[in-house]
């Protein structure tokens, strides 16, 4: 069987287990692939399941100037190939509308991906509909391939609706992580349903289950409450409301905040806690592996995500961190944004309340706070729940159905 490409921005990332999931997921399913990333990683830490997976990895420069006579190379191949003319004309119409140094780096990495893809490549995949997929994209017909794609949450809502149209409708075929994506991208589409709902779900085995002894913090004569929230420091994880939202907290109420991840404005929200009189009761611990993160949720009592809309449009989807706190049983505050009132059911399996509304965020903290007995019924409804309806099975047993036929034909076919 030959192999498919996957490409991404960054790899390995702290922030996209759900993708390294799939990939595992794929290759437990016997789907053989190679794994390109547009970047190198970043991050201080790797997930274990980044140590599970076996594909190998093929880096692009990240900046065309960071290897040029690679990248001359490449430009030199692509103008001696019979698909150049065709391929080129994707881009200068996408450039024409799009002129800026961006959509030129991508056509110069394309050239380079679509030069070294081996010969066992038979088709190509990217996750997101943003920077990746127009390499991909520019890739795939350089290099006489078909393509297919994953969109998620970013790619989708910053992206002008022209890009998103012209991907949809040259892809073979996509698929997205909840019902609020797959409506808007189909909404676009050329083709009723070319986009398929596919939600990522979770694989639960690393996730103890509940545990069974009972709640009792209560912020009082109970013992403090102990919130936990994981999430990059960006604006749509809407850290800046949660941190007002403790502010407003009653004086006499005992709880301390953990919070988990990087991100750019990371400085600034500790800064802001300092403003707030709150930094003793913080702990920043920056970005964590994915054990720390079930150890941290294991400590916690309440999980809290005050997602909402970023100026620029930016939006979670599905996030992956509250299906992980719900199954292990850890009571959820969320906001009614975007995908997850798909997860939450406000007042059964947790808290939904609206976003960019700090102050309705505050009284559902304080409600949740003071009430361990509730935090015990909505946390445990909700390990049922997500563990019921948000498993990574299905979607991997779809996903690996669709590309079997694909990876069984032979490449120059393509």
């Amino acid at each position: 069987m030959s192999r498919l490409a996957i490409i991404m921005k960054g790899y390995p990332r702290l922030s996209e287990t759900f993708i390294a999931q799939e990939i595992l997921g794929l290759e437990q399913r016997g789907i053989r692939a190679l794994i390109i990333a547009l970047r190198k990683p970043y991050d201080p830490f790797i997930h274990e399941v980044h140590r599970q997976i076996s594909a190998d990895v093929l880096y692009l420069p990240e900046y065309l100037k960071d290897d040029p006579a690679r990248v001359a190379r490449a430009r030199k191949w692509a103008k001696a190939q019979p698909t150049y003319a065709a391929a080129r004309a994707l881009f200068e119409a996408d450039y024409a509308r799009e002129s800026n140094a961006g959509r030129q780096r991508r056509w110069g990495q394309a050239c380079v991906l679509a030069h070294e893809l081996p010969d066992d490549i038979a088709w190509i995949h990217t996750h997101y509909l943003h920077t990746p997929c127009s390499v991909a994209r520019y890739a795939a017909h350089l290099s006489g391939r078909r393509w297919s794609f994953s969109a998620h949450a970013k790619d989708i809502w910053t992206s002008p609706e022209w890009d998103l149209r012209t991907k949809i409708d040259d892809a073979a075929w996509g698929v997205t992580c909840t019902k609020v994506n797959a409506d808007h991208l189909n909404a676009l589409s050329a083709t009723p349903g070319k986009v398929e709902l596919l939600y990522h779900g979770l694989d639960f085995s690393p996730f103890p289950a509940p545990s069974p002894t009972p709640a009792s913090a209560d912020g009082g004569t109970g013992g403090p409450v102990r919130i936990l929230s994981v999430g990059r420091a960006v604006e749509k994880k809407g850290y800046d409301d949660l941190l007002t939202a403790l502010a407003a907290l009653p004086a006499g109420l005992d709880w301390h905040f953990d919070h988990i991840g990087g991100g750019e404005l990371a400085t600034a929200l500790a800064e802001e806690a300092d403003r707030l009189g709150l930094s003793a009761r913080i702990t920043w611990h920056g970005a964590r592996p994915r054990e720390d993160v079930i150890a941290a949720a294991q400590r916690a009592d309440l999980f809290v995500l005050a997602s909402k809309v970023a100026k620029s449009g930016d939006r979670d989807g599905l996030p992956n961190v509250l299906m992980e706190a719900q199954a292990m049983g850890l009571c959820c505050l969320a906001t009614q944004v975007s995908a997850i009132p798909e997860l939450i059911r406000d007042g059964e399996t947790g808290v939904l309340v609206p976003p960019g509304d700090p102050a309705a965020l505050g009284a559902a903290l304080q409600r949740l706070m003071r009430d361990p007995a509730q935090r015990d019924r909505l946390g445990r409804a909700a390990a049922d729940d997500v563990r019921a309806r948000f498993s990574s099975a299905p979607g991997l047993d779809r996903l690996a159905e669709r590309f079997r036929p694909l990876l069984a034909e032979p490449v120059a076919a393509q």
